[in-house]
């Protein structure tokens, strides 16, 4: 006879059901939101299938922190000096770290050679910047540090069809402040929530800092010069021969000198679950920012994407626990249980042993007794 399964019991069942069934569900959707945010997965297209272990961190400065490209080079020296430390040293000039810079410049008209124009943002990058972006390339290519002309220009769709009426217009002319660029690459709009919401309305274009210092002047130097060399945005991607190695050295580098001036982002960490509930102990830190630090558009998306998935890991652990009381509840019976039963189940265990030993003497006995009269 079936016994009879309880009413408290089903329920109870069911609300396991439930709660594992949330918390897979709720693990899948902070994945996905995670993954569309890709440029902090760029350690992982740097890695390019090697089974080393990369770390990925962001800077974000102030523009009152005076932080330039000399101070790029200054820490990209500093992470060799680390990494030949720890016994990785570069083969045949072999580049280890990756890193970009990038500031917003300012807005300016662009115009063509057509009647087209533009009301555009426009920011100067330099280093492995697309690398880390990875924007979506509609049509051409992205510019590189050793590329001989400088005044390419990536532009975004919408800055394409402003001027042209058409994002197929590679090799185009554009003009920023009477200084001519060529159209080298046009991307697609961001296509996540939180980055459309932080973008803005007006379009994107990203420029050389050398075509940036053409276009802009003195206003985009430092102490009135012309030469553009302030950065508000850094990042490193970097081996770690041991955990939070690249996160270790930036900090060290930049924690003391840039003191209430700096953002250091570990992106190889920051959407990992138990980050992301941790952080909600200081979720102000996230909905406020920090003091005047610039942060990009991209890194104000993700800020959207750190809190919505410290909520949605923070509500999973909740969903969690419930299977985990019920286990530990099951277990206390079962050990209770034991208890009360123990002796009948060690005697029931010994005459099954007995048994058991009996049968197979027994046989072992009537074996030896055949082959006896076998051999006789």
């Amino acid at each position: 006879m079936i016994p009879k399964i309880k009413l408290r019991h089903k329920i109870i069942a069911a609300v396991n059901a439930v709660a594992v069934a949330g918390a897979i569900i709720l693990t899948a959707v902070g994945s996905s939101a995670a993954k569309a945010q890709r440029y902090n997965y760029a350690s992982e297209r740097w890695r390019n299938g090697s089974k080393s272990n990369y770390g990925q961190v962001s800077c974000y400065f102030s523009k009152e922190a005076g932080f330039t490209t000399k101070g790029v080079e200054e820490i990209n020296i500093d992470f060799y000096n680390q990494l030949a430390k720890a016994s990785i040293t570069r083969e045949d000039n072999q580049k280890l770290v990756a890193f970009a810079y990038s500031t917003l410049v300012g807005s300016a008209t662009l115009s063509c050679d057509r009647s087209g124009i533009s009301e555009t943002d426009i920011t100067a990058v330099g280093g492995d910047f697309f690398l880390f972006r990875q924007f979506r390339l509609r049509k051409g290519a992205f510019f590189k540090d050793d590329d001989l002309m400088k005044n390419g220009a990536v532009i975004d769709r919408q800055v394409a069809w402003n001027l042209y009426g058409s994002d197929d217009i590679i090799g185009k002319n554009i003009y920023v402040n009477n200084v001519k660029l060529f159209v080298m690459g046009v991307i697609d709009l961001p296509d996540t929530k939180a980055e459309e919401k932080c973008i803005g309305k007006t379009p994107k274009a990203y420029i050389t800092y050398d075509a940036a210092e053409l276009i802009f002047g003195e206003n985009s130097g430092e102490g009135g010069s012309s030469k553009l060399t302030r950065v508000t945005c850094c990042e490193f991607i970097s081996p770690d021969p041991v955990e939070n190695f690249t996160y270790t050295v930036v900090k060290k580098h930049f924690e003391k000198k840039y003191d209430g001036e700096l953002s250091i982002v570990n992106n190889k960490t920051r959407f990992e679950p138990k980050t992301r509930v941790k952080a909600l102990k200081n979720i102000e830190d996230l909905v406020v920012g920090k003091g005047s630090v610039v942060y990009p558009y991209w890194e104000n998306a993700s800020r959207i994407t750190d809190i919505r998935l410290s909520f949605i890991y923070g509500g999973r652990r909740l969903l969690l626990l419930i299977p985990i009381i019920t286990l530990a509840v099951l277990l206390i019976k079962a050990f209770k249980l034991y208890n009360r039963k123990k002796a009948g189940l060690k005697k029931a265990f010994a005459d099954y042993v007995s048994v058991k030993w009996s049968k197979l003497t027994s046989k072992k006995a009537k074996t030896v007794l055949q082959t006896t009269e076998k051999e006789s």
